[in-house]
């Protein structure tokens, strides 16, 4: 594992981040690798994938936001990014696009599981709850995700295309005497819309049944009983008030049975709709959601952090089986309360400003669940979900997911630019990750050249390789990549000079290359803003 510590200190500069990157001792590099392996759920002492890694201890948002955009994320104060092309399981950025986001049919029943509940205190027998950002098989196959793997789809389609030329030439005869009732959408079509990013259920393929076998083309197609039902009622309606719009029918000719129903008025509910429904006056539990900065400066979060680390050690226990003394005050506040990030409330930004926030959902007026996310120039990115196990039958990872989306939904109103969900990483080898994948539309971050590539192009490339580029043009390269490593700006003996005057006065050989390896990976932009502490 490649350390490199990064402590980020204020300065005269204006929105500057300052960085100090060297090794540490030995204890502290063990305790950096403790906290990584228990953020990517590895037991403590374990053998940490290949990273490499910063130290911050103060960092603008902007700084973060496009060191994210290049494949960095945080824990607590330590920001690390694989080395993608080494690490066993390939961590690939990804975030979702909320503003064309649209609730899958397993994204509703968990909404609505939560409605029933709150409303009558329906509690679902036989559910269990997925790990949150790390979902369990049986909600990634309930999810659209799952159903769209989009190697499988392109097999069926062959199949489905060799059987409709199949079909059309068992019908080549009669081609002239009678066209076909179905519409016919051909392989390419498909595709289109895979490439497109919308979900499974707007794919449809109609395809003529071969002789014999399917549905009779000549016969009206069936109903569901619940229409007949309705047009039975509509019809005894009208039947007695001669006068009505029965008779005005039947004088046209059209005889009862093809009255056209009525068109549908209720349009289909969106994400907030389904989230914030109006419960009944005697609902039987009240939730609320706060958001609440993260930081003991603040009066609520600091009354509210005894039950929020109680919370914390109890999920720990039951749903990761960390030992209690592995869960200590200390290990809690470093992991999800400490942040590098500066809070900033620019008049152009949310009305919550930008910065780490703990949104805590209260149930009947008892935290059940935290989520810790940071709200960035661009996007609200996820860092960690922990909640009550006793409430695993509310599915709360996933509902807490689709709540921070709407969040972001609505921090987009104020703030235009502010339009994304960042899920943290992405890991199509590792079957509890893959299912973020199921919130769509969603994209990539292409490792090499730092692009957002939309999943569904991407998914054909990773199942025949865990790395991959994602980029298809051969030409494409990092366009923030450091071109001019002597602008990088070092703070070096309480002095800050560009990098081509500070290396004048190093005579280690060995340092040049360090200090070029991090220019590489944070960027010219990020080079040119923070400072690199040496001693």
């Amino acid at each position: 594992m490649q350390s490199l510590e990064v402590r980020i200190m204020k300065t005269k500069w204006k929105n500057a981040s300052s960085l100090e990157l060297n090794g540490g001792n030995q204890q502290d590099a063990n305790d950096l690798c403790d906290m990584i392996t228990v953020l990517k759920g590895r037991r403590p002492g374990s053998t940490p994938n290949s990273d490499s890694g910063m130290w911050a201890h103060s960092m603008t948002v902007q700084d973060y936001q496009d060191l994210i955009d290049r494949g960095w994320r945080r824990s607590g104060k330590y920001v690390y990014k694989p080395v993608m092309n080494q690490t066993c399981c390939p961590q690939y950025t990804i975030r979702c696009r909320p503003l064309q986001f649209q609730p899958s049919k397993s994204h509703k029943k968990v909404l609505k599981k939560m409605l029933k509940f709150l409303a009558k205190g329906e509690v679902p027998k036989g559910s269990c709850e997925d790990e949150p950002m790390d979902s369990t098989m049986d909600d990634a196959v309930a999810g659209d995700f799952a159903l769209i793997n989009k190697l499988d789809i392109q097999c069926d389609l062959k199949t489905l295309s060799d059987d409709v030329k199949e079909s059309l030439q068992s019908e080549g005869k009669n081609s002239k005497k009678e066209e076909p009732h179905e519409l016919l959408q051909t392989q390419d079509s498909v595709g289109e819309k895979l490439g497109s990013g919308e979900p499974s259920h707007s794919v449809k393929v109609h395809t003529v049944p071969k002789p014999g076998k399917g549905a009779d083309l000549s016969k009206p197609p069936c109903r569901k009983a619940k229409e007949i039902r309705k047009e039975r009622k509509r019809l005894k309606l009208m039947q007695q008030n001669p006068a009505g719009e029965l008779e005005g029918f039947q004088a046209q000719g059209h005889p009862p049975s093809l009255f056209p129903p009525k068109a549908k008025s209720n349009q289909p509910k969106s994400l907030e709709d389904l989230i914030f429904e109006s419960l009944p006056e005697n609902a039987s539990h009240k939730l609320e959601v706060r958001l609440v900065p993260a930081s003991f400066e603040d009066p609520e979060f600091k009354s509210s952090f005894s039950q929020s680390f109680s919370l914390y050690v109890k999920y720990q226990v039951a749903i990761h089986q960390d030992l209690p003394d592995e869960c200590g005050k200390t290990e809690f506040t470093r992991f999800l309360c400490s942040s590098p990030l500066e809070a900033e409330t620019p008049p152009n930004g949310p009305d919550c400003g930008y910065g780490s926030f703990h949104q805590q959902y209260w149930l009947d007026g008892k935290i059940i669940a935290v989520g810790v996310i940071d709200i960035l120039p661009n996007c609200v990115s996820s860092v960690y979900l922990y909640y009550d196990p006793d409430y695993s039958f509310l599915s709360l990872g996933v509902y807490s997911a689709l709540r921070e989306i709407a969040f972001t939904r609505q921090l987009h109103e104020k703030t235009s630019q502010l339009s994304y969900y960042y899920m943290g990483f992405y890991i199509h080898s590792c079957p509890k990750m893959k299912y973020k994948g199921q919130y769509r539309p969603s994209d990539l971050l292409c490792p090499e050249t730092y692009v957002w590539v939309p999943i569904e192009q991407c998914l054909p490339s990773l199942e025949n390789s865990k790395y991959c580029r994602f980029n298809q043009d051969p030409e494409a390269v990092d366009e923030d990549r450091s071109t001019e490593p002597d602008r990088l700006q070092v703070f070096h003996k309480r002095a800050i000079m560009p990098y081509g005057v500070y290396k004048k006065q190093q005579k280690d050989p060995s340092e040049e290359a360090v200090v070029l390896q991090y220019a590489s990976l944070v960027g010219q932009k990020c080079s040119e803003r923070m400072l690199l502490f040496r001693n």
